[in-house]
Parts: structure tokens; C-alpha cells; sequence
């Protein structure tokens, strides 16, 4: 069983979500949203560099995966977000976790099979596959989107090097099957 965190940044909230995973099942441990309150930057940014330290502090995650920034036209938003982002990926580092980045087209990809998918779509499948009563906050849905893109990034990985070891392939041969 391997445990992730996933990472949604932003300056005013950025979302978290915890989940093991094992062999294409994942359940998920902790979600949530760190929200900074409206003030000086650098205060805000040590706030969600300290809330991730404690949350990996006590739920140790072996993996972490954050979302890549998406850049529009408001130039200063995205670097902002970037700020945020920075802060999250150093509080990983800190932790010792290797960081996998995904784009939120791709997490839309492994999750509702359409990298076009709105946010709805994405919180509806993060219910689904966590087996969740109620659908969460976006900012936590979408952390456990990123998460539940990694845990499935990690075991397509894994089934191919397995494929490639011929490990799991049978061939015929004659009646009965063997290893190829």
C-alpha cells in the first residue's frame, strides 16, 4: 500500500488530500482545504508551508503530486499561484517526497476519461471512486483528483514494467499454458 498526498495550490485556499492506494483500489485517510486569511503574502505562504508540514507530519505520505500552474490571461494570478504552488512543493521536498506534476487536463484524462471535464464531472468521479457519501469541497476534490491521477500513473507504470519482465503474459503452448 502506498500513501499519497495530493496538492491543489492557491493563495487563499489550497487543497490537500491523503489517500492509500494499492493495486487500482484507493481509500482515502484525510481532505481538506487550507484557507489563509486576506493580508501580506509572506504571512500567507507560511501558513500553508506550515499546515502541509504538520499534515505530512502525521499522515507520513511515501508519494506527493501537485498540480501543474495553468496559466490564463491574468499574468499576476498566475504569479501568485505560482507563489503558493513553490511553497507547497518545497514543503513536500523539506519532507523528503519526490513530487510527481500533473496538468489539470491530464488529472480530467485519468479521471473522467475527458481532459475537458468540468469541475463537477471531476468531483462526481472523485465520489465514486473514494466510495464518499457526500461530494467535498472542490479545493479537497480536486487534491484527491491529483492523487487518484498519481496512484493511477503509478500502477499503469508499474503493469508495464511488469509486461515487460513477462511477468502476468501466458502463451499457449500446446494444451496447457505457461509462463511466457
Amino acid at each position: 500500500m502506498t500513501r499519497i498526498i495530493g496538492i491543489d495550490p492557491g493563495s487563499r485556499h489550497t487543497g490537500y488530500g491523503i489517500i492509500d492506494a494499492q493495486r487500482g483500489r484507493a481509500q482515502l485517510l484525510v481532505a481538506g482545504r487550507i484557507s489563509t486569511a486576506a493580508g501580506e503574502m509572506p504571512q500567507r505562504l507560511l501558513q500553508i508551508s506550515r499546515e502541509l508540514a504538520a499534515l505530512i507530519a502525521e499522515y507520513q505520505p511515501e508519494e506527493a503530486a501537485v498540480e501543474q500552474v495553468f496559466v490564463n490571461k491574468n499574468v499576476q494570478s498566475a504569479l501568485v499561484l505560482g507563489q503558493a504552488r513553490g511553497v507547497a512543493i518545497c514543503a513536500l521536498a523539506a519532507a523528503d517526497l519526490s513530487v510527481a506534476e500533473y496538468t489539470p487536463s491530464s488529472v480530467k484524462q485519468a479521471l473522467t476519461g475527458s481532459g475537458r471535464a468540468d469541475k463537477l464531472q471531476v468531483q462526481q468521479m472523485v465520489k465514486i471512486l473514494l466510495k464518499l457519501q457526500d461530494p467535498l469541497a472542490v479545493d479537497a476534490s480536486d487534491a484527491l483528483a491529483i492523487a487518484l491521477t498519481h496512484a493511477q500513473s503509478r500502477s499503469t507504470v508499474a503493469a508495464v514494467n511488469l509486461a515487460s519482465l513477462g511477468v502476468g503474459k501466458r502463451r499457449r503452448s500446446g494444451l496447457r499454458w505457461s509462463r511466457a
